[in-house]
């Protein structure tokens, strides 16, 4: 099912043809980018969106957004809404878009306001770790 967008784009809903599941994540979450811990989380989302591999959400509070940098690029989810994206400037090339965010997502996935994802190609590593790691 799909509605007009204000701006002609469609806005779609979740269900069986095209699930979207959000839940709290139980492990801790690190993400590693340019040699420098980039986020440390024990509150992460896990979106799982039809085929597409799950993905992580970290809360922008467990963020070091000072690493980061807002780009120009911008896309457009017809599940979830217009997408930001951030660089992280220590990494580099790989780094260029590499975190992405739905600041005003669409009320089927309202819980991911507030935070950021990593494509994990373009970043050191994103570490589940036991909730009870001590960050080193």
């Amino acid at each position: 099912m799909s509605i007009p967008h204000s701006n002609d784009r469609p806005v779609k809903f979740p269900g069986p043809d095209h699930p979207i599941a959000i839940e709290r994540h139980p492990s801790r979450i690190v993400v590693k980018s340019g040699g420098k811990v980039i986020a440390d989380t024990r509150d992460a989302l896990m979106l799982r969106e039809a085929r597409y591999p799950a993905v992580f959400y970290i809360p922008r509070k467990d963020v070091d957004m000072t690493l980061l940098q807002r780009t120009d690029h911008a896309t457009y989810c017809p599940y979830k809404g217009d997408c930001a994206y951030f660089s992280i400037p220590l990494a580099g090339e790989p780094g260029v878009n590499a975190v992405w965010t739905y600041e005003r997502p669409y009320a089927a996935v309202a819980p991911i306001r507030e935070h950021l994802a990593f494509y994990p190609d373009r970043i050191d590593s994103i570490e589940e770790l036991a909730s009870d790691a001590i960050s080193g």
